[in-house]
């Protein structure tokens, strides 16, 4: 497995003491392409802290239907429902884009979640932005257009792979933006026109990073300022600990 935990950012982010006393119940896995981590509506009795790849969250409807309503990349993982009161959560958990993991027993996180208070802070910080993900999704696909939501999309997929180029068919985005494939193929047109992007069977790849953000709907914005504080927030914790270590 070439991705250590501290590539997650949530690992990264506890203290020494606690990824000490972790380290060795942590176990890797293989998130292969369309692997679900977790169906709608299970229990979960591992908490994984995803390190490369991409997982969507996606909830369906009685009939069918489906919308993404978060991604999760290393800086985050999916199982929070494990110290989040236990209940199933209702979507579903999919690998969109192959990765790797590493897993920790739900009875061992929710111990260390009661137990230590920067373990506590650390998840709590990450529902938080996590949340604000959801919530300003649930903004862009009720208000925009299909376009800008595409572009919030590939820019928030991108900040958690190390590339620029997406391995992904038009009827997988449209599957997980809740359009239709029609609306996907014109927007991407659009965007390939404007020189932003170059679309080839199946893969999308960024021309112009700071042409498509500037392009993208304040939605973006708002949810990489929320992931960049956590990001900060968790580094802030970390100095914190060490310097309290030194003493």
């Amino acid at each position: 497995m070439d991705d250590p935990p501290e590539s997650n950012l949530l690992l990264r982010g506890l203290p020494e003491a606690t990824f000490r006393r972790i380290a060795d119940q942590l176990r890797p896995v293989a998130l292969p392409h369309g692997h679900v981590i977790v169906p709608s509506g299970a229990s979960v009795d591992r908490f994984h802290f995803i390190t490369s790849g991409l997982v969507s969250l996606l909830y369906e409807t009685g009939d069918g239907e489906s919308a993404e309503i978060a991604i999760v990349g290393h800086e985050g993982g999916v199982g929070l429902s494990l110290v989040m009161g236990g209940r199933p959560f209702p979507a579903q958990a999919v690998v969109q884009m192959p990765g790797t993991a590493w897993t920790l027993a739900g009875t061992t996180l929710r111990r260390e979640f009661e137990l230590e208070p920067d373990v506590r802070r650390a998840f709590l910080l990450y529902t938080q932005a996590l949340m604000t993900q959801m919530a300003q999704t649930v903004v862009c696909n009720r208000h925009h257009s299909v376009e800008l939501q595409l572009c919030r999309w590939i820019l928030l997929s991108l900040d958690r792979l190390a590339t620029h180029e997406l391995l992904m068919t038009q009827e997988m985005i449209a599957h997980m933006l809740g359009v239709r494939r029609a609306g996907v193929s014109e927007a991407v047109a659009r965007l390939q026109q404007a020189g932003l992007l170059e679309h080839r069977r199946g893969r999308i790849s960024v021309s112009n990073r700071a042409a498509l953000e500037e392009r993208s709907c304040e939605c973006y914005a708002v949810i990489k300022d929320a992931y960049q504080a956590l990001e900060r927030d968790l580094a802030d914790e970390e100095a914190a600990a060490q310097a309290q270590a030194r003493r």
